[in-house]
């Protein structure tokens, strides 16, 4: 990395927020106003550099400032206060199908988004058989976009974007509608262009493919720039404060027979006291307390716990390790405990429901029941959600 690339110095942006506006004169005299509007600050003194070859990750909830720190560095918008910065050429896919017609075919939109990018007919004719092969859309290229789905604006606009060959290319969240196949080769591509030394600034609420990706990432909040470091440790502190729904209420989604019921569920630490969070590779434990109204004969719980992303990681019954009680009646508790937490850094949702042996028949269910974090600990693995603790070693001839 031979200099930087992007940089933002104390940007500031303020869009006018109109609440109620008077069409009529009469309306106006009678209001002493013709509009009521606020300022509101998306921006507020945001500072920070992008060096040459980086990938940047810019993350944060809804409304934090980081689509519109990205608008800013493309030039769609201007800062009222403060400077940015981008050296070299660069291509921006912001907003899905931004800059295509929707009457012309796909063939045409390659030629007119392109020149709008900066690359000559020539270049394009050149480079045009390339771009329909990443964009995967043969079939369809002179069909009008207005036609389009979603998967295929977005494909056809990012491969334009990434074959203007940029110095500097600005990515929004946009990427989330791709399949799975297009996400592997935007991958390949990222992976691409860092190894030509390409600088690559990201928005996305992906924070797995923002720790692969990554080489540092900054944190938004409410239009701050509240933290920029590794990117492990950024994502750390900022899914460390996403806590909503932690507590459930008495009207929460449940259903079964309701012989016997849930009552509570309870992550214990590695002293079986009540927590939120627990580090990884630690001893720690579910305790989830019933309540039988009748005896109930083999009675067996089972657990769902999956990311945030709704991604099931493991689903681990009483049956699965022949822990089924005989009987159950009245109130109790059952534990299930792991002398080593092999989860990894991250959020995890946890279900559980409570059925017969046979496991067809549901006395209590409660999805996402509870929602806490795993820590760094003992365990280093930098990627993915669970640790297999592998053993390594070296033999040589």
């Amino acid at each position: 990395m031979s200099g930087v690339a992007v940089s933002a110095d104390n940007v500031s942006k303020m869009f006018r927020l109109v609440h109620e506006q008077n069409n009529s004169l009469k309306a106006t005299i009678l209001r002493g106003r013709r509009v009521i509007a606020e300022d509101f600050w998306a921006l507020r003194d945001v500072s920070f550099e992008v060096q040459e070859g980086e990938t940047f990750g810019l993350v944060g909830h809804n409304g934090s400032g980081k689509s519109t720190m990205l608008k800013c560095l493309a030039k769609i918008l201007r800062p009222e206060k403060g400077e940015v910065k981008v050296n070299g050429k660069m291509s921006a896919l912001l907003e899905l199908g931004a800059g295509f017609h929707p009457e012309l075919s796909g063939r045409e939109n390659v030629y007119l988004n392109g020149a709008i990018l900066g690359l000559s007919q020539k270049e394009l004719r050149k480079r045009f058989d390339e771009i329909v092969d990443f964009a995967g859309i043969e079939q369809f290229i002179d069909e009008p976009v207005k036609n389009y789905s979603s998967g295929m604006y977005v494909r056809l606009g990012f491969s334009v974007a990434i074959n203007v060959d940029p110095d500097v290319l600005l990515v929004d969240e946009v990427l989330a509608v791709g399949d799975e196949e297009f996400q592997r080769k935007c991958n390949e591509k990222f992976a691409q262009l860092k190894a030509h030394g390409k600088t690559i600034v990201l928005v996305s609420h992906a924070m797995a493919s923002v720790q692969n990706i990554c080489d540092r990432v900054a944190w938004f909040e409410h239009g701050t720039l509240r933290e920029t470091g590794e990117p492990r440790d950024v994502i750390e502190s900022y899914t460390g404060t996403v806590t909503v729904d932690r507590h459930q209420e008495d009207d929460v989604v449940r259903w079964g027979s309701g012989e016997a019921l849930i009552e509570r569920v309870e992550l214990l630490d590695a002293h079986d006291q009540p927590v939120e969070r627990v580090p990884t590779g630690a001893p720690a434990a579910m305790r989830f307390y019933y309540r039988a109204g009748q005896p109930i004969e083999r009675p067996v719980i089972c657990v769902s716990i999956d990311t945030i992303q709704g991604v099931q990681v493991t689903g681990p019954t009483m049956r699965d390790n022949d822990a089924v009680p005989d009987k159950i009646d009245g109130e109790g508790y059952v534990d299930m405990r792991w002398d080593k937490l092999r989860l990894l850094p991250g959020t995890y949702d946890l279900s559980v429901s409570l059925r017969d042996y046979t496991l067809m028949k549901i006395y209590d269910f409660r999805p996402y029941l509870m929602r806490f974090d795993v820590d760094r600990g003992s365990i280093r693995e930098q990627t993915g959600v669970v640790s297999l603790d592998p053993q390594w070693s070296l033999h040589e001839p």
